[in-house]
C-alpha cells in the first residue's frame, strides 16, 4: 500500500491559483516541509518550500513568478536543485538561481539571503 504526498506540493506559494500535486509514496516513508524565506536584490522577497520524503528531496522555487519544482542532484558543497535550465543552489545562509541556458561559468542570474 502507498501513502499519498497530497497538499506537501502545494505550489501556491507564489501563483495566484493554487494547485495540487500528489504522489503516491510507500508506506512509512517520513515526509518533511521546511519554508524559508530570503531577501533577493532590489528588496525581492522570495519563499522556498523544501520537501524531504524518504531520501528524496525537492524544493519549489518560484522563478518568473511561476512556481517550479527543483529535484535535489549531486553538489560538491550546499544543496544543488535542478529544474530544466535552472540550479537553484544553497550553502548556509546563501542560495543562488543559475540560468544553464547563459553557459558554463555564468553568473547566477539571482543571489539571496536567507532571513532568520
Amino acid at each position: 500500500m502507498r501513502t499519498p504526498l497530497a497538499a506537501l506540493l502545494i505550489l501556491s506559494a507564489t501563483a495566484a491559483a493554487a494547485s495540487d500535486l500528489t504522489l503516491a509514496l510507500p508506506d512509512g516513508t517520513p515526509v518533511q516541509q521546511v519554508k524559508a524565506s530570503y531577501t533577493c536584490p532590489a528588496g525581492a522577497q522570495l519563499t522556498v518550500a523544501y520537501i524531504t520524503a524518504g531520501d528524496s528531496a525537492l524544493a519549489i522555487v518560484p522563478v518568473d513568478g511561476k512556481p517550479l519544482i527543483f529535484a535535489n542532484v549531486l553538489a560538491a558543497s550546499g544543496a544543488r536543485y535542478a529544474a530544466g535550465a535552472y540550479v537553484w543552489w544553497t550553502k548556509g545562509p546563501d542560495a543562488a538561481l543559475y540560468d544553464l541556458r547563459q553557459g558554463e561559468g555564468a553568473p547566477p542570474v539571482m543571489t539571496c539571503q536567507e532571513k532568520k
